[in-house]
């Protein structure tokens, strides 16, 4: 422990960080089940120590357990300006085979079982029906480099909690402010311990570590304190990490550095258009960020749309003008969609926008015409994309 503490990338909690880290671990989170289904009422501590038990009883090695990501952040600074949102725990495993993953899923699924309420009959329960129920997503990934899976179970107000093992990762983090991994194997114990004396779980008096992938802890803790947004090498992250970044600036972070902030953003929308070469295929992305990051917070979706658009206008270098707008017009049309439901356009009083979107948008999200109005009189322009508002959009 004495070697861990003195390495730069590790930390002791405080004994407030380890209060609030005991309340994320023992506070009740709903997985919300689809159709009929019942609501199951989990800890996260529970729903650990039953998946980590089965899994080592299948000959699963357990490395240790950690809690990953803005939970992790928000034990660690609170009121950060990050939201504490999905619970990120993870298992640290050996998968040497693909087959492994099989035993992962069967596991996490069967665990999900001893949580149903007393009264459901489970014996005609079979896993591909909890799977159905409760899931939100399953990933899986098995490759020289990475080798992990995801399980990410549904909570119908964004806090989805996401069991993740992984063997190998190259890349654990995006920005410094979410490189924190909290090690929990002691704070389980401590429970277990607990339960075999029978006695109340208390914030125990232990010490328990904390990790920084970024590479230095108070570095990256200082990042946390003080709303900065830094990170290495963004060309190595899936998108590279352009939508977190956007998001980060919609909350008020401030880049690090600002003599190499337009380097990274142009890193960072490099590796974005690389991953999402086709304009479908950035606009399905998106809008999946916006229903997974601003659950509660709809109306900060509008300024989140218009930052990202600036990014991408500002410092992408990598596209053909034609494609280049194609992204700025849909990042555009997504805007005024979100104001559409939100019935409302900001700092205006006397606004009416017309407008007809551009073939490639012709999905079903979107309606040929698509009206956003607050007062008349209508202003009507039947080119694509035309708009006459006072909002910034061009």
């Amino acid at each position: 422990m004495t070697e861990l503490s003195t390495d730069r990338r590790f930390h002791n909690l405080t004994e407030e960080q380890v209060q609030t880290l005991h309340q994320v671990l023992t506070e009740v989170i709903p997985i919300h089940g689809r159709g009929n289904f019942p609501t199951l009422e989990v800890k996260p501590k529970d729903i650990i120590h039953v998946v980590k038990e089965r899994l080592v009883k299948r000959e699963i090695k357990v490395r240790d357990v950690r809690l990953n990501g803005s939970t992790a952040s928000h034990v660690l600074v609170k009121e950060n300006g990050t939201s504490y949102k999905d619970l990120d725990i993870i298992f640290g495993v050996e998968l040497p085979r693909q087959e492994d993953f099989q035993i992962i899923k069967e596991v996490v699924l069967g665990c999900l079982l001893d949580f149903l309420p007393q009264g459901v009959n489970k014996d005609k329960i079979t896993a591909l029906t909890m799977k159905e129920a409760y899931v939100q997503k399953m990933v899986k990934v098995f490759n020289e480099h990475d080798r992990w899976s995801l399980i990410s179970l549904s909570n119908n107000r964004g806090k989805n909690v996401e069991l993740k093992f992984v063997n190998s990762l190259r890349r654990q983090f995006e920005f410094s402010v979410d490189s924190f991994q909290i090690i929990l194997d002691r704070m389980l114990e401590s429970y277990l311990e607990a339960e075999r004396r029978q006695v109340a779980h208390e914030p125990p008096a232990i010490t328990v570590v904390a990790e920084s992938m970024y590479g230095d802890f108070e570095q990256a803790m200082d990042h946390l304190r003080y709303r900065l947004i830094a990170t290495r090498n963004p060309e190595e992250i899936r998108g590279g990490g352009l939508l977190k970044y956007s998001n980060l600036l919609v909350r008020e972070f401030k880049p690090a550095s600002e003599t190499e902030i337009k380097t990274l953003e142009r890193y960072m929308c490099s590796r974005f258009f690389i991953d999402f070469p086709d304009v479908n295929e950035q606009q399905r992305k998106i809008e999946s960020y916006l229903r997974n990051h601003f659950i509660g917070e709809e109306s900060s979706k509008y300024d989140y749309l218009m930052t990202l658009r600036r990014v991408v206008n500002e410092s992408t270098v990598c596209l053909m003008g034609h494609e280049r707008r194609q992204t700025l017009n849909m990042i555009t049309i997504l805007a005024l969609k979100v104001l559409g439901e939100q019935n409302a356009i900001p700092n205006t009083t006397n606004v009416t926008c017309f407008y007809q979107p551009a073939p490639y948008m012709a999905d079903h999200n979107f309606s040929n015409y698509y009206i956003a109005h607050s007062q008349p009189p209508l202003i009507y322009h039947p080119y694509p994309l035309h708009i006459h508002m006072q909002t910034g959009l061009v």
